[in-house]
């Protein structure tokens, strides 16, 4: 097996990370969202908005993609944890997607492992799954990622969708007042 290199993402790459979250959307959530919503997911509108989200960026959200003999399979962001509007002294794991036919082969586990270095000096990192969503609360949980209680509805197509909040401890320096760098 050829091994995961993980870098920052690219401009150029906003197309294939939006393919690789609308069809991990349709693969993940599945039953637990309705279809017709999920049908409706655009891949070119969402690259649409991941290019002008990426463009207007101030750096507090690094963007990560996994590769394998330089084809990109999967992606994740990271940052400050956001409370409503507020950004918090912890960090957040705003996202992991790949490419289904590549999971299980370790682009996932490459992923997240590169988010919590680049997070390793906040506290802490959240993130949110959908609850029903057994095969990614098993995968945060192999990497040490616990349920703490909070759970928060979202929304999907007219359907409520519950979430539960997951955390584990990083080794963040106690007193930390402003998040690390993008560049981490």
């Amino acid at each position: 097996m050829t091994s995961v290199d993980v870098r920052e993402m690219a401009l150029a790459d906003c197309g294939r990370v939006s393919e690789i979250r609308i069809r991990g959307w349709q693969h993940a959530y599945r039953e637990l969202m309705p279809q017709s919503y999920l049908d409706g997911l655009s891949v070119e509108a969402d690259a649409e908005r991941r290019r002008a989200w990426f463009a207007q960026g101030d750096g507090s959200v690094v963007n990560l993609v996994a590769e394998q003999e330089g084809k990109v399979l999967g992606w994740a962001a990271c940052g400050p944890y956001r409370d409503g509007e507020v950004r918090t002294r912890d960090a957040e794991l705003y996202a992991v997607y790949v490419d289904p036919a590549h999971l299980g082969a370790g682009v996932g586990r490459a992923l997240l492992a590169e988010a919590v270095e680049r997070c390793s000096s906040y506290p802490r990192m959240y993130l949110w799954v959908v609850r029903g969503n057994a095969p990614a609360r098993r995968f945060y949980e192999r990497a040490g990622f616990r349920p703490d209680g909070a759970e928060e509805p979202s929304e999907a197509g007219g359907v409520s969708v519950p979430e539960v909040r997951y955390v584990r401890e990083l080794p963040g320096r106690r007193g930390v007042t402003s998040p690390p760098s993008a560049a981490g």
